[in-house]
């Protein structure tokens, strides 16, 4: 018989091919979340648009993902796993490739949405897969996720760039093709995965927000990713740049969010606890979002690749916490968790440039420190809920100190 995989040893990198199938789709996918961001004014003076109407590609994306994100958990407890992976990237090649023939912006949005619900199912059932078929434990295929999820999204902008800089069009054909691969080595790589042994109800993500602990974390990660999404879809228009330039800045950014999940967020999770880690990043997001309003054309450059490392740090702590919070199944508090983070992340496009159009331009990225402040309230005043996590920091800070040399 063969061993057990240890949750501690092995290395992260030795994992089944069906995991690094999946996680190559992953990458695809979080690529998308980006891809749009050096073309967001070439498709503005292409489609003759104002800033605020290309921002909803961001907002039709993620609002129809948070929604859809109440309905994966049933969907996959019923057909499984593998089935709903395909289905969502067969949606996402599809609607990708509808996105570039569009000629109105308000195509462009409708395929958009299409695009967020294949991310959707893929996204959520992607987190389950990889953590329930990687070596080395939930901690590891967590890391193993959040990896996928920033090199997807450093790689995203450079692609759009690459590709934008022939045919705004090409990135968004680019992607379907790109995730027809992935399609494929899913479907060959993937063994056959046993359904739940029982069905989630449509319901279960909702009831799940009950738990104090889950709903912290939900609803602290909503506020943050109003910041984080701030920074992505409000900035390629304050750069002022060429699509090559704005992609180069985004690609730096992306460097460090993968850099902070994979690197920073474990070492200093051991060190001060998931919560602290959480704190500490949003306090130095609200830094870098007041120096995107104040500084100069160089400091904004500058801070919008340094934002890559608290948004880094955020993403695997949150994701950790909502993984290890509560006592729900982990399929069924991701769906929860999601539903409510993603909310942030659909309202922040829209909003920051309706402000920037309608106020001023510095106002989205003091709203969004101000939201940073908000998360950091929350944290702090419902910190009794987050007990699980200090009981798990300490675990793993006892495990680490226990490996022999």
């Amino acid at each position: 018989m063969d061993a057990e995989p240890s949750t501690r040893g092995g290395g992260i990198l030795r994992q089944p091919m069906s995991v690094w199938a999946t996680a190559f789709a992953a990458v695809v996918a979080f690529m998308g979340i980006g891809l749009v961001d050096p073309i967001l004014p070439a498709i503005a003076t292409n489609l003759d648009a104002t800033p605020s109407q290309v921002s909803l590609l961001f907002t039709s994306y993620f609002l129809i993902t948070a929604v859809a994100m109440l309905v994966t958990g049933w969907v996959s407890s019923r057909i499984g796993g593998k089935r709903t992976l395909l289905i969502g990237l067969a949606l996402v090649v599809l609607f990708a490739a509808l996105a570039g023939t569009s000629d109105t912006v308000g195509q462009l949005v409708g395929f958009r949405a299409g695009w967020g619900l294949g991310n959707a199912l893929f996204v959520a059932t992607a987190l389950a897969v990889i953590v329930g078929a990687a070596t080395g434990g939930a901690e590891s295929a967590i890391i193993l996720y959040e990896a996928a999820l920033g090199l997807g999204i450093s790689l995203g902008p450079l692609a759009g760039a690459l590709l934008g800089d022939l045919n705004w069009r090409f990135p968004f054909f680019g992607t379907a093709a790109l995730m027809a691969a992935g399609f494929l080595l899913i479907a060959t790589l993937l063994g056959r995965m046993p359904r739940p042994a029982e069905k989630t109800r449509l319901s279960a993500p909702i009831r799940a927000l009950g738990h104090g602990g889950l709903a912290t974390t939900a609803f602290t990660a909503l506020f943050y990713n109003y910041a984080f999404f701030t920074v992505l879809a409000f900035t390629p228009f304050v750069l002022g740049m060429s699509a090559h330039g704005i992609g180069l800045v985004f690609f730096g950014w992306g460097v460090m969010v993968a850099l902070a999940s994979v690197f920073g967020a474990p070492a200093l999770q051991r060190r001060i606890g998931t919560v602290r880690v959480m704190h500490l990043a949003l306090a130095l997001l609200i830094v870098f979002q007041l120096g995107l309003a104040f500084l100069g054309h160089g400091g904004i450059i500058a801070c919008t690749i340094l934002s890559g490392i608290p948004i880094g740090l955020n993403n695997t702590a949150f994701t950790e916490a909502a993984m290890e919070v509560s006592d729900n199944p982990r399929p069924v508090a991701s769906a929860g968790y999601n539903f409510v983070r993603w909310l942030g992340g659909a309202l922040a496009p829209y909003f920051a440039t309706k402000l920037a159009e309608e106020v001023n331009p510095h106002l989205p990225y003091v709203v969004g420190a101000a939201c940073c402040a908000v998360a950091i309230g929350i944290l702090a005043v419902r910190r009794r809920h987050l007990g699980t996590l200090e009981r798990v920091d300490v675990d793993h800070a006892f495990q680490d100190v226990s490996v022999p040399a």
